[in-house]
């Protein structure tokens, strides 16, 4: 006999995670567009500026692939470790695209 799975609200929760957390990063994206273009902006905030942009488009791509992979069906496949990787550089790139905006 094959046990049928009940996701309950789970995948649900996960879906709305990552659009909490790809809403984080756009503001981060914004706030950092908005240092690069302000008062005291230098060529080098411009460029960690541009490529905080980049990222947030990647993982824009990311999050939006894992939350389209967890409506795919009642049970979703896991995180693969390649997307785990890739949404955790670009959060580390953005910090440090920060950090050179800053300095």
């Amino acid at each position: 006999m094959t046990e049928v799975r009940d996701p309950g609200l789970q995948p649900e929760r996960t879906r709305l995670a990552w659009r909490r957390t790809t809403l984080s990063f756009t503001v981060a994206a914004i706030l950092a567009a908005r240092q690069a273009t302000g008062d005291r902006a230098t060529a080098a905030g411009v460029v960690a500026a541009a490529l905080s942009a980049l990222v947030w488009l990647a993982f824009l791509w990311l999050s939006h692939r894992r939350v389209q992979l967890l409506g795919a069906g009642p049970r979703p496949r896991a995180l693969s470790a390649g997307g785990a990787l890739a949404a955790v550089g670009c959060t580390v790139a953005l910090a440090a695209f920060a950090v050179a905006m800053v300095l």
